[in-house]
């Protein structure tokens, strides 16, 4: 069963297997949001991909950032990554006829916990180069 399916802007279907999401600055107890705070979450979303799903290949989308009307601190301007993080395993038809499925692990940021679902997901996961980045299985 997926969660969901995302058409790739080359037509290929994938399925949503398994999501992952969290909310992007839970844990900023002090501080704001600028660049030295979203590099390490954008560091850590992808390494912990990684580290859940250790056999797959991993993709980062890279994320869109806001930059609101606001007085610049200490640590410089106000950059704000979408509030939630995101990571789900997708599977699609293998990429060699002669094995069963192909699959792929992707990070991402989004506005809202919403399941990617249909023709009108994401562009950056809509957007992925499926055939370079996922790896093919059998079972």
């Amino acid at each position: 069963m997926s969660l969901g399916r995302v058409v790739l802007l080359s037509g290929r279907p994938i399925r949503l297997t398994e999501l992952r999401m969290s909310s992007t600055y839970a844990g900023l107890l002090e501080g704001y949001p600028c660049k030295r705070v979203n590099d390490r979450k954008v560091a850590w979303l992808r390494r912990d991909a990684a580290r859940a799903f250790p056999s797959w290949p991993v993709h980062l989308v890279p994320p869109t950032l806001a930059y609101p009307d606001r007085a610049p601190g200490g640590l410089g301007p106000v950059e704000v990554l979408p509030s939630v993080a995101c990571v789900g395993v997708f599977d699609s038809q293998p990429l060699d006829p002669s094995m069963d499925g192909s699959t792929l692990v992707v990070a991402w940021f989004q506005p809202a916990p919403d399941v990617p679902d249909g023709e009108h997901a994401d562009e950056g996961l809509r957007g992925l180069a499926w055939e370079e980045l996922a790896q093919d299985y059998e079972l």
